[in-house]
C-alpha cells in the first residue's frame, strides 16, 4: 500500500512539473513527497517496538513457567523425601509359618546371625547373590593388613587412584600416611583410598585382587567374588549370609573395628588438613552399640549396610541389609531388627533383657 502511495505522489509531482495540473506550490509537493517517504520509516519503527514487546512478554512467560516447574519439582522431591523417611521410620511386621510376628524388612535381602554360634536369627533372601558396593572395603582392609604394613609410611596419591573415583577426598600429588588412607577408606568410604592400598600392597593390584578372592575362599564365603578393591565395580558379588560372616570376622580385628567405630577423623596431607565423617549413621545413636560396620551404595546394588552390633543383653549379632531403596531405610531396618531381637531376647537368644 505504501508503495502505491509513493508512486502516486511522485506521479502528481511530475504532472505539476510539466503544467498538467493547476498551480500547486513546490513546497506542498515536496512536503507530500517527504511525508510519503517518511511513512515507511515510522511504520517500521512502530513494528519493531511491537515485536520487541511481544518477544519480551514471551520470554517473561517462559521464565515464569520454568520457575513454576522448578518449584513444583522441588516440592515433589521434598514430599518424596518425607514419605521415604516416614516409611523408613515405621517398622512393619509379618507372620512367619508358625504364626509369630517377625520383622517385614523392605530391603532386597537381610540377615541377622549370631557369629558365636552361627545361628541365623532372621533372614530373607539371605543366599541371593547381589552386588555389594563398598562393603567390599571390609575385605580390602583385611587383605591389606595381612602384610602387617607400617601405617606411618607415607604414600603419594597418583592420578589413576583418583580418576573416576566417584567418592574421594584425595588429590593427585598429595602425600599422606597409610594409616590415614586406611581411615579414609573405612570411615568415609573413599574409593581412591581403596585403590591406593591395593596398589602399594605386595605384588600390586593384580596380586591384591587374587588375594581378596583367595581370602573369601579361606573364610568359606562361597557366594563371594571380587573384581575391584573399592566396590565401584558392580561385579563385586556376595550374599547377605556371606557378608554377615565377613563383617563379624573383620570387626574381630581391633585395627579395623577401632577405625569403624569413629564418627569423625582428622588427617593432614602434604597440602591440607581434612576432616572426614563416617557414612554409618548408627554411630551417632546412643542406644546402638556398633562394634563394626560398613555402608555400600552403587545404583546396581542399592543402599546396603553390614554391621556387628552388641545388644543390651550383651550378645553380639551381625546384621546385614542389602538393596534398600533409600539411605535412611538401611539404617532404620537395621535398628528395627535390633529392637525386635532385644524385645524377643528370651525366646530368640535365650537370655533375659536387662532392666
Amino acid at each position: 500500500m505504501q508503495r502505491y502511495r509513493l508512486f502516486f505522489v511522485r506521479l502528481l509531482t511530475l504532472a505539476l512539473s510539466v503544467g498538467l495540473l493547476g498551480p500547486v506550490s513546490t513546497a506542498s509537493a515536496r512536503a507530500a513527497e517527504s511525508s510519503a517517504g517518511a511513512s515507511p520509516s515510522v511504520t517500521k519503527t512502530s513494528s519493531g517496538k511491537a515485536k520487541k514487546s511481544r518477544y519480551s512478554a514471551r520470554k517473561s512467560r517462559a521464565r515464569r513457567a520454568k520457575l513454576a516447574r522448578a518449584r513444583a519439582a522441588a516440592r515433589a522431591r521434598e514430599a518424596a523425601r518425607i514419605r521415604a523417611w516416614r516409611e523408613a521410620m515405621e517398622p512393619r511386621f509379618r507372620k512367619d509359618e508358625s504364626g509369630a510376628l517377625i520383622p517385614d524388612v523392605r530391603a532386597a535381602a537381610a540377615i541377622v546371625m549370631n557369629p558365636e554360634t552361627g545361628e541365623i536369627l532372621y533372614e530373607t533372601n539371605a543366599q541371593d547373590k547381589r552386588s555389594i558396593a563398598s562393603i567390599t572395603k571390609v575385605m580390602t582392609a583385611l587383605v591389606f593388613l595381612e602384610d602387617d604394613p607400617d601405617l606411618t609410611e607415607e604414600v603419594v596419591v597418583e592420578r589413576p587412584d583418583v580418576y573416576h573415583a566417584s567418592t574421594t577426598y584425595l588429590r593427585a600429588g598429595e602425600r599422606t600416611t597409610l594409616g590415614d588412607v586406611l581411615h579414609l577408606m573405612l570411615i568415609a568410604s573413599d574409593n581412591a583410598a581403596a585403590r591406593i592400598l591395593s596398589r602399594v600392597s605386595h605384588g600390586g593390584r593384580a596380586s591384591f585382587m587374587q588375594r581378596m578372592n583367595e581370602k573369601a575362599l579361606e573364610l568359606g564365603l562361597q557366594d563371594t567374588s571380587f573384581a575391584d578393591p573399592s566396590g565401584l565395580d558392580p561385579n563385586n558379588i556376595s550374599s547377605a549370609y556371606d557378608l554377615s560372616r565377613l563383617i563379624a570376622f573383620g570387626a574381630g580385628d581391633e585395627r579395623i573395628s577401632s577405625i569403624m567405630r569413629k564418627q569423625e577423623y582428622r588427617l593432614t596431607t602434604s597440602r591440607r588438613t581434612i576432616t572426614i565423617h563416617s557414612t554409618n549413621r548408627l554411630l551417632a545413636s546412643s542406644d546402638v552399640d556398633v562394634r563394626g560396620g560398613k555402608t555400600g551404595f552403587i545404583s546396581k546394588a542399592g543402599y546396603s549396610l553390614a554391621t556387628l552390633l552388641r545388644l543390651p543383653q550383651g550378645e553380639q549379632v551381625a546384621v546385614v541389609i542389602l538393596g534398600a531403596r533409600s539411605n535412611a531405610l538401611r539404617f532404620s531396618e537395621t535398628r528395627h531388627l535390633m529392637n525386635w531381637l532385644s524385645d524377643k531376647a528370651k525366646a530368640v537368644l535365650g537370655t533375659e533383657k536387662e532392666q
